[in-house]
């Protein structure tokens, strides 16, 4: 089993160095992580300063994977932010370095980030959610390059309404297109269970809807990693077990990870 959503200190947001990252993956079995760290071009509030050093970057990777040999596998992973404006700085930096796996996100809606909390004022839930399934859209439509798509459900984190859970029959068309456009170019689904911990809207209610994963099976998905989302060593594998369950139920046989772009299937 691998984690491949995990950050470090090379992340701006945050101060973990990846090595308690490590321990706390082979403290609890795994068999790896992918390192994840966050390119987010344009994104409000940063600057060059902000972003990532990638040669010191893939260097620390490499000797991480060499100290822990056979021990934990350690993958050298990227998280781009996609804004429509910032597709061809995050294809350069893909193309520059040899990741094992990219992993494409949307953090940023309309310049806003939902973590501000600001976003959600005057929307209804649907409203809220189906903006931010646009943007994912556009970006699998228009981002050309990357493996899976990140945490679907991010926009649930900081809403505050009073059940926050994305329910598939609320945007079936937006996630039937996200979908078939991912299965059409042998891309990944993330399913990501950092979602499912407290957040600033603790006290609400949230489930993850298996209709989601249903569907993305029905119409012939196969890829599907697990991440954490971790930004320390407390949630490295986070709720996997119960995850892998759901997986099960949903009809799917596997999970993924990637190793140099290409997915490495492991039966469930």
């Amino acid at each position: 089993m691998f984690d491949s959503h995990v950050h470090s200190f090379f992340s701006a947001d945050c101060h973990t160095p990846p090595e308690p990252l490590c321990e706390a993956a082979i403290r609890r079995g795994l068999d790896g992580i992918a390192i994840t760290d966050h390119f987010d071009y344009d994104y409000p509030g940063y600057n060059a300063s902000s972003q990532i050093d990638f040669d010191a970057y893939i260097a620390r990777l490499d000797n991480l994977s060499s100290r822990y040999g056979s021990k934990l596998q350690v993958l050298k992973g990227v998280e781009v932010g996609i804004q429509p404006h910032a597709v061809d700085q995050a294809l350069r930096v893909v193309r520059s370095y040899p990741f094992d796996y990219v992993l494409a996100s949307v953090h940023i809606i309309g310049g806003v980030d939902p973590y501000a909390g600001t976003y959600y004022i005057g929307k209804a839930k649907r409203e809220a959610y189906g903006r931010y399934l646009e943007e994912v859209l556009f970006m699998v439509r228009h981002f050309p390059d990357f493996d899976a798509v990140g945490h679907l459900d991010y926009i649930t984190r900081y809403a505050g309404y009073p059940d926050r859970s994305m329910r598939y029959a609320d945007h079936s068309d937006l996630f039937d297109s996200i979908f078939r456009e991912l299965i059409a170019a042998g891309r990944g689904l993330e399913v990501n269970t950092g979602s499912y911990r407290q957040s600033s809207a603790a006290g609400s209610q949230i489930a993850f809807d298996v209709n989601i994963l249903r569907r993305y099976k029905e119409l012939g998905g196969e890829i599907v990693c697990l991440g954490s989302d971790s930004h320390g060593a407390d949630y490295i594998g986070y709720r996997f077990d119960e995850f892998v369950e759901l997986l099960k139920e949903s009809g799917f046989r596997y999970v993924a990870h990637f190793e140099g772009r290409k997915p490495v299937f492991e039966a469930i």
